[in-house]
């Protein structure tokens, strides 16, 4: 038989309380999941690739059949060479549906054999992003419990907020 394995892939600037919830329920759908960081240098972000790598680690140190890896270049090539059968993403909201749908179309054209699974999320989650939690800890808004505790501290240490 067949191991079911998942590509979920993300920025990931930082891992937030919303995509663990993602994780978890996909891991409840396929074997394995590789959470895959995209390595995208004409992207700014506030964590380096490495410091992202370290965040989802620690994150996501109590799930046993997770892998952590990057890539750059075409996510389907990606996934056929890890040997997925799968790319999951998470939508928040409707205004998420159009790209994840464009992807998703260009990535069956490109490879068949690689389908996309969308889970919505949480609706505790719903209004939360990377971007809106680093705003808000830019400026030292109490982020606890939308992002894991590790990533509150990184933030804060970021931002020079006390401790």
């Amino acid at each position: 038989m067949t191991q079911k394995i998942a590509i979920y892939p993300g920025t990931f600037d930082p891992v937030t309380s919303g995509h663990i919830s993602i994780i978890e329920r996909g891991l409840k759908l396929f074997d394995k999941l590789i959470v895959t960081i995209l390595h995208n240098p004409a992207k700014k972000t506030l964590f380096t690739v490495e410091e992202r790598v370290e965040m989802l680690k620690i994150s996501l140190k109590d799930f046993s059949n997770i892998e952590i890896d990057t890539f750059e270049g075409l996510l389907v090539d990606f996934a056929e060479r890890r040997k997925a059968n799968a790319i999951l993403r998470g939508m928040r909201a409707v205004s998420d549906f159009d790209f994840e749908f464009q992807m998703a179309l260009m990535n069956r054209r490109l490879n068949r054999n690689i389908q996309s699974v969308f889970l919505m999320t949480g609706l505790r989650w719903i209004f939360t992003s990377s971007s809106s939690i680093k705003e808000a800890a830019r400026f030292g808004g109490n982020i606890e419990g939308m992002v894991p505790p590790v990533v509150d501290q990184k933030l804060k240490e970021k931002f020079n907020h006390t401790l």
